[in-house]
């Protein structure tokens, strides 16, 4: 799953980032930004405006997170 916030790409899913982490990708180069830990087996992923909100499959979570972090 991806969201775009404007400036960067956010990434979940195993094959990106690991069991348990979310990847910020720079969409103007595809740059790694950051890596941010979440839930267990994190899937979906969305931008309201302001954060970026991850659910976690593993573990049945939501983490929120500060898209300008």
């Amino acid at each position: 799953e991806v969201a775009f916030d404007g400036t960067n790409i956010w990434v979940t899913g195993a094959c990106a980032t690991g069991g348990s982490s979310v990847a910020k990708l720079l969409a103007s180069t595809g740059g790694v930004v950051g890596t941010y830990t979440v839930g267990s087996s994190p899937y979906g992923v969305a931008f309201d405006g302001t954060n970026i909100w991850v659910t976690n499959q593993g573990d049945s979570t939501v983490t929120r997170i500060g898209a300008t972090r």
